[in-house]
């Protein structure tokens, strides 16, 4: 079943083997502009999905069943600089949420990058960062819309006097704290997830 599950961002590997090309060629057309995609912080090459459709469409390739937008899985950017953490926490939702996707970052700039990139369906962001934190972070995805549009969840050790009444004033869905267990942090992303798809 988890086949029918399409990434919304593919890698170079994975878009090669569709195309029957190699890595650095699908590299170069992206760097080219011949196929839409963009870097990651960390130089990783990604294609969304439906420009991928669109490049084998406009070529006249076929496009595989696993690229139908009805399969689409929602996608979570989660912004965390404990490496231990932020590997345990993808380990959890690979094994208890496997119908998101997640992109990850380390650092408040590169979480603010990957979410103008990808426009995820949720944010889960640790509250102490190297350069920001998450109040700063919050502030900055409202300077870029209307409003937070994108629902945020602050994963916390603890947090300073009066950045829980910031947090709840700039609008983010919910704060956990990190020694409520992976439980509690993934039973918040599905509400905040549901909550989206059902608005």
């Amino acid at each position: 079943m988890t086949s029918l599950r399409t990434k919304r961002y593919w890698g170079t590997q994975r878009v090669a083997r569709v195309l029957q090309v190699t890595p650095a060629t699908v590299a170069s057309w992206i760097d080219q502009g011949h196929l839409k995609g963009h870097r990651t912080p960390t130089g990783r090459r990604r294609v969304e999905a439906k420009d991928l459709v669109e490049f084998l469409t406009a070529h006249g390739m076929a496009v595989p069943s696993e690229l139908g937008a009805a399969h689409e899985r929602q996608v979570v950017v989660v912004v965390e600089d404990d490496p231990g953490y932020l590997r345990a926490l993808v380990k959890t939702l690979e094994r208890d949420a496997s119908e998101v996707e997640v992109i990850e970052a380390a650092t408040g700039v590169d979480g603010l990058l990957e979410i103008g990139r990808v426009s995820p369906d949720l944010v889960v962001l640790d509250y102490a960062l190297p350069d920001l934190n998450a109040v700063q972070v919050v502030e900055r995805l409202m300077d870029a819309s209307k409003g937070l549009t994108t629902p945020v969840i602050i994963v916390t050790g603890g947090l300073p006097a009066n950045a829980e009444n910031d947090l709840r004033r700039l609008g983010v869905w919910a704060i956990v704290n990190k020694v409520d267990g992976m439980g509690v942090v993934i039973e918040a992303m599905r509400r905040a997830l549901q909550n989206r798809k059902v608005a």
